[in-house]
């Protein structure tokens, strides 16, 4: 077979949940994570050989092990949020790296160039998500605890947890350097747990104390970058109705219309497949060509069109 010259293949974006490092259940040991990364990543060593690949992937749990740990010591100084998001990127990317790595030298590739980048997200310091904070971020505490401290504070189903706000993207800093990368061939980890928030101050950023959502950080880079495909993998098959319930129902294909019909009619949660509809939507807004929602295991099934749920713009596409 000839080989195909890099920038004649199609891009792939393939946003990674935080099941793909840990899943339910677990306590997130090192040994787990790359476990359960040897999954993903030997569907994705398949993959390159047809296309050019970005991955991103979530740091949530990552990011709230580092936050409880700063809790436990006064000690050291603690960090900004945004600086805790760039220790995960560095983490989890040499995770994927090792693991991709691993997966490549398995199927007899020895030359695959792979770069995980530190990424920015810009956010607009206007965005009306900075006057009421909803992302619960790391340990939980009693609602005694939670009175004394400096931040604030939620009650959830387990207790009270930090609360930061969560701006959408508008863009990534880092987007010509990301194209460049994988026009030269490169597999390129980026934009780890959404990237870190930053606001524009003059001609710098300036770093913020918030959350992007990894999902919609994702389509927004798919976006700037020229992506073809738009995979988001996490721990179910793809978009349900009536999720959790008796007449639960799994879409192999979903148009926008009826996507944005279905949000308002309740049927996704804010916190699990409702970025994830989102983003896919937005991607095909702007021009995308095929976003798909699907299991962590199943990804080569979705790109060839056999797993997961598959956005279209309207129906008979």
């Amino acid at each position: 077979m000839t080989k195909q010259h890099p920038q004649k293949k199609p891009v792939l974006l393939v946003a990674l949940g935080g099941n793909a490092l840990i899943r339910k259940g677990q306590v997130g040991t090192v040994e787990e994570q790359f476990a359960n990364l040897r999954i993903p990543m030997a569907e994705i060593a398949r993959l390159s050989q047809d296309y050019r690949i970005i991955i991103t992937h979530g740091n949530g749990p990552q990011v709230g092990n580092l936050l409880l740990q700063q809790e436990c010591c006064d000690t050291v100084p603690r960090l900004p949020l945004e600086i805790l998001v760039a220790q995960t990127q560095g983490q989890i990317g040499y995770m994927i790296e090792s693991t991709l790595d691993e997966a490549l030298m398995a199927m007899g590739i020895n030359s695959q160039p792979l770069v995980s980048l530190i990424s920015y997200v810009v956010v607009d310091e206007t965005d009306k998500a900075f006057k009421s904070p909803s992302k619960p971020v790391g340990p939980v505490f009693t609602r005694e605890k939670a009175a004394t401290l400096p931040y604030p504070t939620v009650e959830t189903p387990k207790g009270y947890r930090r609360v930061v706000v969560s701006p959408k993207p508008v863009t990534i800093v880092e987007k010509r350097e990301i194209r460049t990368l994988i026009d030269s061939g490169f597999i390129v980890v980026c934009c780890g747990g959404g990237g870190i928030p930053v606001v524009r101050a003059g001609r710098t950023f300036d770093g913020v104390d918030a959350v992007i959502d990894k999902d919609l950080a994702s389509a927004r880079l798919a976006e700037e970058t020229g992506v073809d495909l738009f995979v988001m993998a996490t721990d179910v098959d793809g978009v349900a109705l009536n999720y959790g319930q008796p007449d639960e129902h799994y879409l192999t294909s979903l148009d926008l219309e009826a996507a944005a019909r279905h949000i308002l009619d309740g049927h996704f949660s804010a916190g699990a497949m409702l970025p994830k509809v989102e983003a896919a939507m937005q991607f095909l807004g702007s021009g995308g060509k095929r976003a798909v929602i699907t299991r962590v295991d199943r990804i080569a099934d979705a790109v060839s069109g056999k797993a997961g749920t598959e956005f279209i713009i309207e129906s008979g596409y």
